[in-house]
């Protein structure tokens, strides 16, 4: 029986990202949280900033055949394809116990259309507990030959302002990494109405076994993710930040208050933890506390007064 603590004291951590008023700048990130529900036994899920749920497609997917995940130098690659129930699964079966706790919680969609994404957010408008949607356009738009939508400025706007026409909820994009220019996408996605822009989704890579000459993975590639992409993810999302005005969001290797506050340092005005919750599954009330002690050792009012004051000088 998992013991629940007392709510750490975050009222200076409040911050807003669109619509959504966060009791703290501490979210978990797609794909590692599982549906939220999974975590419900081991910590407070009232504690969290926001629950941003792993991607929800319109019909279940069975994902990538195994081996799926492997463990890298300060990192992890993983492929598991984006496996879900479906959005009427999620809504049908996890959504009801999300909706038992105090917290914003964010639906990532995909979609290999921008149809695909139109529909998703026109279902998800009418749902009472979701609060926002995480658009991921890392994904391939196969009526453009299998290119991502994250890598064109013109394709990430178009499924931006698909998605906008169909809900007024908060949207925030999910940016890749595996682009020439992380900004001009993230300025594409900002001018076609996104309310926030998150970043960086991992990083494509791979693994070998020597002995048997062959990828570790059964798709070949993954993502990485973990510490070991901390330094890409924190020059993004600065360049980011320059050159947007809405909110961003930090993700990338985040397993530490610091990590979190660098980010937010940065220019962030909230952040993502993922792989450091395979390693810790309280990492995010452990950021949260220490992010509280920054504060207060340092004797600032408002986590809002830290965002971009990266210092040049």
């Amino acid at each position: 029986m998992v013991q629940i603590t007392q709510p750490t004291d975050v009222s200076a951590l409040c911050v807003q990202i669109g619509a959504i008023q966060m009791k703290n700048p501490v979210m978990t990130a797609s794909g590692t949280f599982g549906y939220g529900v999974e975590f419900s036994g081991l910590m407070d899920l009232n504690q969290l900033g926001g629950i941003v749920v792993k991607g929800l497609s319109l019909e279940p997917v069975p994902g990538n055949p195994p081996p799926r995940i492997a463990e890298t130098a300060c990192g992890m690659l993983n492929a598991i394809g984006l496996e879900n129930i479906g959005i009427e699964a999620f809504v049908k079966e996890k959504l009801p116990v999300l909706k038992g706790f105090n917290t914003p919680v964010i639906a990532n969609i995909y979609g290999k259309s921008v149809d695909e994404y139109a529909r998703l957010a026109q279902k998800i408008d009418g749902i009472d507990g979701i609060d926002g949607i995480e658009v991921n356009i890392s994904c391939p738009n196969v009526k453009a030959g299998g290119v991502a939508f994250g890598t064109d400025p013109e394709m990430a706007a178009q499924v931006v302002a698909a998605v906008k026409k169909q809900t007024g909820k908060t949207i925030i994009v999910k940016l890749s990494p595996n682009v020439t220019s992380v900004a001009g996408i993230a300025q594409s996605a900002a001018s076609s109405g996104a309310d926030a822009v998150s970043l960086i989704n991992t990083i494509t890579g791979m693994a070998i076994d020597a002995e048997t000459r062959s990828p570790v993975l059964g798709n070949i590639t993954g993502g990485l993710s973990g510490p070991a992409i901390k330094p890409v993810a924190l020059r993004m999302v600065w360049e980011v930040a320059r050159a947007v005005d809405i909110p961003v969001i930090g993700i990338g290797g985040i397993m530490t208050a610091a990590d979190a506050l660098e980010f937010i340092i940065a220019g962030a005005t909230a952040v993502q933890v993922g792989t450091a919750t395979f390693v810790n599954p309280s990492a995010c009330i452990d950021i949260i506390d220490g992010m509280a002690d920054y504060l207060a050792r340092h004797e600032i009012s408002c986590i809002r007064e830290l965002t971009g004051t990266l210092s040049l000088d």
